[in-house]
């Protein structure tokens, strides 16, 4: 449970810093949005390495099947931008792969 907890917490983080800076250079909003931004993405590059998973690659890797769906529930929530069938079945398959990479079993 902690494991999802992390990569959701990374996604929120990665995903919120960079639309900060969107919102900065994209809309031209004040640049202590684009300062916030980077903060938390710093911040996102922390949370990872709280996980107990040996590997690096394996993590990011699952967490880039994470990011996915969380930056389509993003865009949905956030900008009201509808997923449409094909996002949802790209997700699902991207969970699917994320429950492989981390706990298939290994020797």
């Amino acid at each position: 449970m902690k494991a999802v907890f992390l990569f959701i917490l990374a996604g929120l983080a990665e995903i919120g810093g960079g639309y900060l800076i969107w919102l900065w250079l994209r809309e031209s909003l004040s640049v202590w949005y684009g300062i916030f931004g980077g903060i938390i993405l710093v911040v996102y590059g922390i949370i990872p390495t709280f996980q107990q998973f040996p590997s690096f690659g394996r993590v990011y890797a699952a967490y880039g099947g994470v990011f996915i769906v969380l930056s389509i529930l993003w865009g949905w929530w956030i900008d009201g931008k509808t997923p449409d069938l094909y996002d949802w079945i790209g997700a699902f398959i991207c969970l699917i792969g994320v429950t492989i990479i981390i706990w298939a079993p290994r020797q």
